[in-house]
């Protein structure tokens, strides 16, 4: 007798698809090219602990070679690298990928020359009556490998800048665990936001609720719960009490004030609170979510001050936030933990390797290991005087940054030299 049909271990199985070709690649033969070779660039992979002047074969959308020299005859196209960086591709694990969809979303295929993000996650942009329109619509139809947070709210973001939980009601607890046992391969769990501006006097609640449907789903997933002005410091407490290992704390270095203007983030009176340590000893994932209003230099400078270092760099981009002064396009915010300090081989951990191991879908997602799909981020590293702001218009100086150059997403360069036929990845 066959055991009765899984569709949510049906689709945890077609998450590892992209293990497929890991497994199951031919060996090239003696005359067969790469599909791609980027040449000539210095290679920095974190995962590896690998800097230094290498040459990478692409073939059939995953990495076949990296050594120090592979000559150009033996492959179909070569993409110059020559004087800039080669990273694994980025990952922007808060992003608001959802156009037409939500209020706020912007095509990720459009921010890829600005960012070089190869990958990127939609936080909470559709809820349980949307999440499907996303599916099909969107990720069906982007370039860039796209994930999402399912929205406690079963509206995700239309309502923007209406908060979505000011009627609770919202918040359903079994559509929004269905959603994300219905589509595993691309859910990550359920993203919530807790600042008073959104929730109102809900408190705990939302939270609660997330959580509960989060776990209701049966996929092992996460929580990606925002911050920034919640209503009480004790409520900020409550929170990181509340989030478990893995869970993701975004906005983390948030400095905006709740609706009666008082600060109620993680550093208050310049003291970060025992229950963020607490929570990072634990295992809270604390990742920027920059944004147009959620990344303060003072609280960023405090809490790393006293022992709370960021997991992963995030931009938090979407239509409002990209027009803001504070520029938070992904590798722009990764120039400013250069400059307070962190090395370049950290930056590049926090939006490669981190936040590939944070989604936990793509086998071998943020590095450049043979087998790894075919993702890089070509960058420049310039010198020279640069100055930065924050969302609170707080102004730092700086001595250099970095810029996306050339972007290959799974084997397919963004631009130049194209496919034919032209290819999706």
């Amino acid at each position: 007798m066959h055991a009765p049909f899984d569709r949510r271990r049906f689709l945890l199985a077609l998450s590892a698809a992209g293990a497929l070709p890991l497994v199951a690649r031919a060996a090239m033969g003696p005359n067969d090219k790469f599909d791609l070779l980027i040449k000539g660039g210095e290679v920095l992979d974190p995962s590896q602990n690998l800097r230094g002047r290498r040459d990478i074969g692409i073939r059939n959308g995953v990495i076949e070679l990296v050594q120090a020299d592979i000559p150009e005859d033996r492959a179909l196209k070569v993409l110059s690298a020559s004087g800039r960086l080669v990273t694994p591709g980025l990952v922007d694990l808060h992003a608001h990928t959802f156009p037409y969809g939500s209020a706020i979303g912007i095509p990720a295929d459009e921010l890829v020359p600005f960012q070089g993000t190869t990958t990127a996650v939609s936080a909470g942009d559709a809820g349980a009556n949307s999440f499907a329109a996303y599916r099909r619509f969107i990720v069906a139809s982007t370039r860039t490998r796209l994930y999402a947070f399912v929205h406690i709210a079963n509206i995700g973001l239309t309502g923007f800048p209406v908060g979505e939980l000011f009627n609770i009601d919202f918040a359903q607890i079994e559509p929004a665990a269905r959603t994300v046992a219905e589509n595993a391969d691309i859910a990550l769990g359920i993203k919530v936001r807790m600042s008073e501006n959104v929730i109102a006097q809900h408190g705990i609640e939302p939270l609660r609720r997330a959580i509960k449907a989060v776990e209701m789903s049966g996929t092992g997933g996460k929580i990606m719960c925002h911050i920034g002005g919640v209503e009480t410091p004790q409520l900020m407490s409550q929170i990181l009490d509340l989030l478990r290992p893995r869970d993701i704390l975004t906005h983390c270095y948030s400095g905006a004030p709740n609706v009666a203007g008082k600060f109620t983030n993680i550093v208050q009176d310049g003291k970060l609170l025992p229950a963020a340590m607490e929570a990072k000893k634990r295992g809270v994932h604390f990742d920027i979510g920059h944004g147009g209003g959620s990344f303060d230099y003072t609280v960023a400078e405090a809490a790393i001050a006293q022992g709370l270092s960021p997991d992963t760099i995030s931009s938090d981009m979407h239509v409002f936030s990209g027009n803001t002064p504070g520029m938070p396009f992904l590798t722009w915010v990764m120039s400013k933990f250069l400059n307070m300090g962190f090395t370049l081989e950290q930056v590049v951990a926090m939006a490669t390797i981190n936040s590939a191991r944070a989604i936990d879908r793509l086998p071998k997602l943020g590095t450049l290991q043979i087998g790894a799909p075919g993702d890089a981020t070509l960058l420049e590293v310039v010198e020279g005087p640069v100055e930065f702001v924050d969302t609170r218009n707080n102004k730092r100086s700086g001595k250099v940054f970095i810029r996306p150059a050339q972007t290959v997403a799974a084997g397919i360069v963004f631009g130049r030299p194209y496919s034919a036929p032209f290819s999706v990845r």
